[in-house]
């Protein structure tokens, strides 16, 4: 691989960086209830050998799978001290360099996260291919438990958590991590589940670090997954935390209704769940297999969020602070501080008229595009034409 050296990337895992010898941000006040302790355990790596993922997954046995994409599979292992772990291999088939580049940018990325909600890197394997291996979530992706017909219907409390704390998670990634990250995959097969059915984001493949001097990214190819893709990614490649939240939004579409994001018709569950919050009654989107066991009072405020979480425009949009507000705070919702200009509504309405993207493989990553540049852009408008931007090789 031409993109880092095989000794650079073994001392990255071997050598303490002085980044984490300092006490990282605290959250904001209204998580305060979580311990800065559990939030903030400083990261440690290592460099696996091959003889190491090899035993502990029974030579990649395929009883071990556990998940496997286009261009990776993610196999069940157990290491010699008992501890169980998952390893994500990048498949030999694959000669797409620019698929080289996300395992080795999802390593940088999540060498700068610890958070609980962000699932942890324990290290890599460079030997006979390229290997992430983490810590292994039991209980498997959000997407998995909640579409799987031979399984009764996830409870209301554990959706609330897995809500809450997929928040938290990304609240940290935009605001609290040493770096300010964008993750731009957001959605229910990329949230992993512990044993305790605590969320982790995972899948930092398509990943982008924004420095606090930019105001976005501009991305070319446009990436991502059909149903959770942001208008003005999809339209202009512009990418920054409103683009997460759009995404968000989406999720939290999912788990209250247990829809998926594409429906078999190339219907995408925001289209169809916006007229609905908009009249006001969360309880229409709510999933029927739940029946009436379910709390009114949070699903008020998941549908709200995710009622601002989805707009067209990303300016209206919260910020994932402010998202967490409106789920978590006690004291009644400030509604008049989100309404929008009439003008801004009818730009809304005509856009959501559009028919969705349809593609043949639902609910997969998919990409788009003509150019193989990415643009970074430090503008403080949306607006800004690519062409303004800097192009990076």
């Amino acid at each position: 691989m031409r993109y880092i050296r095989s000794a650079s990337l073994k001392r990255l895992f071997s050598l303490r960086r002085h980044s984490f010898d300092e006490e990282l941000p605290k959250d904001c006040d209204f998580i305060a209830e979580e311990k800065p302790s559990e939030h903030f355990q400083k990261p440690t790596w290592k460099c696996f050998s091959y003889e190491e993922i090899f035993a502990a997954t029974n030579g990649f046995s395929p009883d071990d799978m556990v998940g496997k994409g286009g261009f990776a599979e993610v196999y069940r292992g157990i290491l010699e001290d008992g501890q169980t772990i998952a390893v994500k291999r990048l498949t030999k088939a694959t000669n797409d360099e620019r698929k080289e580049k996300e395992f080795l940018t999802e390593i940088g990325t999540l060498g700068h996260v610890s958070h609980p909600n962000v699932t942890s890197l324990l290290g890599c394997c460079i030997d006979n291919g390229l290997y992430l291996i983490f810590q292994f979530s039991s209980k498997g992706s959000v997407a998995s438990l909640l579409h799987d017909e031979k399984l009764p219907a996830m409870d209301w409390k554990t959706r609330y958590k897995i809500a809450v704390g997929a928040a938290r998670g990304l609240h940290y990634l935009h605001k609290s991590c040493p770096r300010r990250i964008i993750h731009r995959d957001i959605k229910a097969s990329n949230i992993l589940l512990a044993a305790d059915f605590e969320p982790q984001i995972s899948d930092f493949g398509l990943a982008k670090w924004l420095p606090s001097q930019w105001s976005h990214h501009s991305i070319a190819p446009i990436e991502g997954t059909f149903g959770h893709l942001a208008p003005e990614y999809f339209m202009h490649g512009v990418v920054d935390e409103k683009t997460d939240v759009f995404a968000f939004g989406v999720f939290l579409l999912e788990l209250v209704s247990g829809k998926k994001p594409v429906d078999g018709s190339h219907q995408s569950l925001h289209s169809w769940a916006k007229p609905v919050l908009k009249r006001g009654d969360a309880k229409e989107v709510i999933d029927p297999r739940l029946g009436e066991d379910y709390e009114v009072f949070q699903l008020n405020r998941l549908a709200f969020a995710a009622s601002l979480c989805i707009r067209a425009s990303p300016i209206w949009r919260p910020t994932m602070s402010e998202v967490l507000e409106v789920m978590l705070l006690e004291e009644e919702i400030d509604k008049e501080k989100w309404k929008m200009p009439e003008e801004e509504e009818e730009d809304q309405e005509e856009f959501w008229g559009f028919e969705d993207l349809e593609c043949e493989c639902e609910y997969d990553t998919c990409s788009f595009s003509t150019s193989p540049h990415d643009s970074i852009s430090n503008g403080s408008s949306h607006n800004q034409k690519t062409n303004d931007a800097l192009i990076v090789n």
